[in-house]
């Protein structure tokens, strides 16, 4: 099974690269073990997404904003490590 692949696409007329490259860091400190490969792919037309293996989690566009970096953990670790705790970035309900 190859480990996951983390994708964050980024507006670079923005200049979103310093917040990309953030949540890149933020993603790879919480999930330095599971996470096979974390890219940064440059784009135009305000586009900042967040995909795993495929999967888009989270779309400026669609969702109306940036997603917070807490609510990203939580669904980066819903599908690669369900089981993991991720302390006070956890849910609030759980």
């Amino acid at each position: 099974m190859t480990e996951p692949r983390l994708e964050i696409e980024y507006c670079t007329q923005c200049r979103w690269l310093m917040r990309a490259a953030w949540t890149a860091q933020e993603l790879l400190t919480t999930f330095p073990q599971e996470l096979g490969e974390v890219a940064l792919i440059p784009s135009s037309g305000g586009v900042f997404d967040v995909r795993l293996d495929g999967e888009t989690l989270w779309s400026r566009k669609a969702e109306g904003g940036f997603a917070e970096i807490p609510l990203l953990k939580q669904m980066v670790r819903d599908r690669i490590a369900p089981d993991r705790k991720l302390g006070h970035s956890d849910r609030k309900d759980q």
